[in-house]
């Protein structure tokens, strides 16, 4: 997922920052510090797919937005980003969900569950490379710990990866307490009753607006984060 790169890259561009100012600071400013410009344009290529690098784009602008609030939620912030632009990354999702906490979980066993979703659509070589970014990035997002023996463990909740989280299943159309359910609070890890907590924190924090009475349940966003013309119709 490249979140030290990323982390130098926003460190760099502001909030408001354009799409060239990313492309810019990366093949001009040479912010990552790549040796070739080959290196430049590769970050640019791959940072862009993953991440899209364009605040026109309202999944980027809603990374961007609670990347910047909340240092502790970014690694769950970008799993939640790259999963909704990448799908070879999302197919893996259960092959890592699936297993309890302190269970060891090895690329082989990402590569074994590829297979069998994407029901031989890659050969060898290819899905093999897929499992090993894939339990790369499942690391990186805290989802598996160790260097060489990964086991299962349980990512940093916030209520900034959260509401990016309700965000994405907002935008999806997804209303009331549905949106506890959604893909995208399952990458959280976390029972419903953790993610209502965290709720409840980003409610208080101007972040959205969270109502909760019994099992009637209300989430919105502001209007400067999610503009009305991206609300799906309910």
């Amino acid at each position: 997922m490249k979140l030290a790169e990323l982390a130098v890259l926003f460190g760099t561009v502001t909030s408001n920052g354009t799409r060239n100012d990313y492309v810019a600071a990366i093949l001009n400013d040479n912010v990552l510090a790549k040796k070739a410009s080959t290196g430049r344009r590769k970050a640019v290529q791959h940072l862009g797919e993953l991440y899209a690098l364009d605040p026109a784009v309202p999944l980027f602008r809603l990374f961007r937005h609670f990347w910047d609030l909340d240092k502790d939620g970014r690694p769950l912030c970008a799993l939640l980003c790259a999963c909704a632009r990448d799908p070879q990354l999302r197919m893996t999702a259960p092959a890592i969900l699936s297993v309890p906490e302190g269970v060891a979980v090895g690329s082989s066993d990402i590569d074994k569950a590829i297979g069998v979703v994407a029901d031989s659509r890659f050969n060898a070589s290819t899905q093999n490379k897929i499992a090993r970014n894939a339990c790369s990035s499942w690391t990186q997002s805290g989802h598996l710990r160790g260097r060489y023996n990964k086991l299962r463990t349980h990512p940093k909740l916030t209520p900034a990866n959260t509401a990016f989280a309700l965000a994405l299943g907002y935008l999806a159309g997804v209303r009331g307490n549905m949106l506890f359910h959604t893909f995208w609070t399952g990458l959280l890890d976390a029972p419903e009753d953790r993610l209502k907590d965290m709720a409840i924190e980003a409610s208080r924090r101007g972040w959205l607006t969270y109502r909760g009475i019994g099992s009637t349940v209300e989430v919105r966003f502001p209007a400067d984060l999610i503009p009305p013309a991206e609300v799906p119709v309910e």
